[in-house]
């Protein structure tokens, strides 16, 4: 089967070779010569591309890698001052190169399987198959551009070794993650909570107590540190440290990305837009700067013009916040599970209420989910309602008409051959008709699930007048943002709302890893 999947996989890939590509394209094509021509002492001070290195040591390091086969394409690819090349030769190594990557991803999910003790090992096959093939990973990867796949792959690594029971490990792949990619900074505390738990606190001879072993604790420490030290070290003793998160933390961006993510801040910011409308009715005087800033899509500080203003640490504390909840339960109870959990949790938090915040980043909720989507219908659900909205919530990274078909396809070839896949493993139909018919659900769940169907369909409608009624009415070319904004806006309350189902199933349910949920 896997071995199916990867020739299978690859095939889709090399056929997406000649499809859109973003600026990112550029950004590693300059990654990959300032990596290679350059000393590392300049690697993060290089600024002749506004592309410049912001991405920690170990995936600059990646890239040099990368660079070091690069001539055997095209060694023009290599110039610092050559911006913007794009020869054949340079698009496919570079294509190659995500395709080659992701066998890490591979590598993760197989090992992943031989630690799962999920009897249905098609089901475990259908799993590993819907993240392999995720249309969010084909989408930004390779099409649009980026390594995310075998970033995801090393994170698979170290769930797969806390799933083994080798926490270690699990420390140690987590500590090399954060090295390449700082965005699952946002899940830290959730493996320092588990971690600090679950093998840092051994059990002891008198049951149900656990006593602090200071020698798991050094050795996790001075692992992580090891870690950190190789990657930040040369620039630690070259007095770069500071430049270097400089380049990694860059504030002076704004609150949304110049496409609103499907968030809290697009509602936000959707709100205030729409108390404009109202105050323009009533008179006011607003300020006319401010109003244009929120959808010019240009990146530094958003102004909203009648809503409270928003700060970078206003959101890291709302986010800190909403992650605080469920690592208390994780700390009381630090199972593999609520582990996991915890960590789609944390994933939702960043999301939904973190500083400038990329569509892309969805994924940091859908590939960790995708591991217990099956395990009961609540769980499906939830995930179900998170997979449509947040894919649909990438539609915008391909705005050519070229590529509307191909997203399209696959999204729904995803869709059917995922969902169907997991509820004929789960025996839907013939084993829980009784358990889940209209007759044993209270009037409430029955209506929510209507309401979910309800919402479910509306994306048809959705794509329906973005990508044919808008350019029907406005010929002209006015009001370009509404397509965006209504993606982003609608796109955001299903992923909202899979976030409160999810907590509800988290905080009101059982703790058996094997429990069955009804709603």
């Amino acid at each position: 089967m896997l071995k199916d999947l990867i020739i299978f996989s690859t095939f889709v890939k090399l056929l997406l070779f000649p499809t859109y590509r973003s600026t990112d394209f550029e950004v590693h094509r300059n990654w990959l010569a300032i990596t290679h021509s350059l000393p590392i002492s300049k690697w993060y001070y290089e600024d002749r591309s506004e592309w410049t290195l912001d991405y920690p040591p170990f995936f600059a390091w990646f890239e040099w890698i990368l660079s070091q086969f690069a001539p055997l394409a095209d060694k023009e690819m290599l110039r610092v001052d050559n911006l913007n090349y794009t020869s054949d030769a340079t698009i496919y190594f570079q294509r190659a190169t995500v395709i080659i990557s992701e066998l890490v991803l591979f590598y993760a999910l197989k090992k992943y399987l031989t630690t799962n003790n999920m009897k249905n090992k098609n089901l475990l096959n259908i799993l590993a198959a819907s993240i392999f093939l995720n249309p969010g990973i084909l989408i930004v990867d390779h099409i649009h551009f980026q390594y995310n796949g075998f970033l995801y792959g090393i994170f698979l690594l170290s769930l797969a070794y806390a799933k083994e029971g080798n926490d270690l490990m699990c420390g140690i792949m987590f500590a090399v993650l954060l090295n390449f990619k700082h965005i699952f900074l946002y899940l830290a505390p959730a493996y320092f909570v588990y971690l600090l738990r679950h093998y840092c606190f051994q059990e002891t001879s008198i049951q149900g107590t656990k006593k602090f072993s200071l020698k798991h604790f050094f050795f996790l420490g001075v692992s992580v540190i090891i870690i950190f030290l190789l990657s930040f070290g040369p620039f630690i003793i070259m007095g770069q440290l500071g430049q270097v998160l400089s380049r990694l933390f860059p504030f002076k961006r704004g609150l949304c990305h110049a496409y609103w993510a499907p968030n809290f801040w697009a509602l936000y910011s959707a709100m205030d837009r729409v108390l404009i409308v109202f105050a323009k009715l009533l008179g006011w005087t607003l300020n006319e700067s401010a109003i244009g800033s929120i959808t010019r899509g240009l990146v530094e500080d958003v102004n909203f013009v009648l809503l409270p203003q928003v700060k970078a640490n206003h959101t890291f504390i709302l986010t800190l916040i909403f992650q605080m909840a469920s690592l208390v339960k994780l700390w009381k109870r630090p199972s593999y599970k609520n582990f996991l959990v915890s960590l789609i949790l944390n994933g939702y938090s960043s999301f939904l209420f973190g500083w400038h915040v990329h569509e892309k980043a969805i994924l940091l909720v859908m590939i960790p989910f995708s591991l217990i989507s099956a395990d009961n219908i609540a769980l499906f659900r939830s995930y179900m309602i998170l997979a449509v909205s947040g894919l649909y919530s990438l539609f915008p990274l391909l705005f050519k008409l070229t590529e509307s078909t191909i997203k399209i396809v696959i999204c729904l070839l995803w869709f059917i051959l995922t969902f169907m896949g997991i509820l004929s493993t789960l025996n839907y139909k013939r084993n829980n008709i009784k358990k889940y018919s209209r007759s044993n659900e209270s009037k409430l769940s029955y209506l929510i699930k209507i309401i979910e169907n309800i919402y479910m369909y509306g994306f048809i409608i959705l794509q329906f007048f973005t990508g044919i009624v808008h350019q029907i009415i406005y010929k002209d070319g006015k009001y370009p943002f509404l397509p965006l904004l209504s993606t982003s806006i609608y796109c955001a309350f299903g992923v909202i709302y899979s976030w409160i189902r999810l907590s509800v199933i988290y905080f009101l349910g059982k703790d058996d890893e094997n429990q069955e949920v009804n709603s």
